[in-house]
């Protein structure tokens, strides 16, 4: 390889690992706007405090909501093994009232976003 050659590569490498870095700072910052609805939902946090707690944890897909069985009743749960290293669990109505929660900050956002010059349009009556 050349000098060039290995500059390049150097220069993709940095590229990737920068990219790769800011992938994974905005997942855990998506987490944490998660977590607090979670929370605010009445999921209660349970910190992996255990071995085979953590590895539980590890095993379980990351910052996603899931649905599983207990005993013929419906548990969700929420794996954050980086952040807290703990497990959200809660029950249909902590999810119903998630989803509520999800969807009044989906619409807080879109309404804040939402600008428009009226004006422009003419009356809105017409």
């Amino acid at each position: 390889m050349t000098v060039t050659e290995i500059g390049r590569a150097a220069v993709v490498a940095a590229a990737v690992l920068l990219a790769l870095s800011g992938c994974a700072a905005l997942r855990r910052q998506d987490a944490a706007g998660t977590e607090e609805l979670l929370t605010a939902a009445g999921f209660q946090q349970r910190a992996a405090s255990k071995p085979e707690q953590h590895q539980d944890l590890s095993a379980m897909p990351p910052y996603k909501l899931v649905a599983r069985n207990n005993n013929g009743t419906t548990v969700y749960t929420f794996a954050d093994p980086e952040r807290c290293h703990c497990l959200y669990v809660g029950g249909p109505k902590e999810f119903s009232e998630y989803q509520r929660l999800l969807t009044d900050r989906e619409v807080a956002q879109e309404l804040s976003g939402a600008t428009l010059n009226w004006e422009a349009w003419g009356p809105w009556w017409w």
